[in-house]
């Protein structure tokens, strides 16, 4: 099972970037982190790598219906999005399938609300 919905853009990598909060605005979720993987592991290990960011994409109202039914799937809270660079003026971006995610927690209100989630992000990744 895929643990991930993903599209490859013909975008280069900022304005796919763009796109994609775009996107996760128009389905109800805001950016509440944003991790510049290249930047980070250039500071910390000297190492090179292409564009990648992970945006931590939260729709409120849903975050606040998962808390209610299990307190602790804060743990897996913000939903993950990857933007990379993947080379000849293309970028991937892709989302967790919270579904697949939320599948460790045996509490079958919380998958609920997960396909809730994963439908929106889903949306978003195909809004693109």
């Amino acid at each position: 099972m895929p643990y991930y919905f993903a599209k490859t853009l013909d975008l280069p990598f900022e304005t796919a970037v763009q796109r994609a909060r775009e996107a996760l605005a128009a389905e109800g979720f805001g950016v509440i982190t944003q991790v510049d993987i290249a930047e980070t592991l250039k500071t910390k290990i000297g190492a090179d790598v292409r564009p990648y960011l992970i945006l931590g994409a939260c729709n409120p109202g849903l975050a606040y219906e998962a808390l209610k039914v299990e307190d602790k799937v804060g743990t897996m809270l913000p939903c993950n999005v990857v933007v990379q660079d993947v080379g000849g003026g293309r970028t991937e971006v892709a989302a967790v399938d919270p579904v697949a995610s939320m599948r460790a927690i045996e509490n079958p209100a919380l998958l609920e609300k997960a396909q809730l989630v994963a439908g929106k992000l889903r949306a978003a990744i195909e809004r693109l």
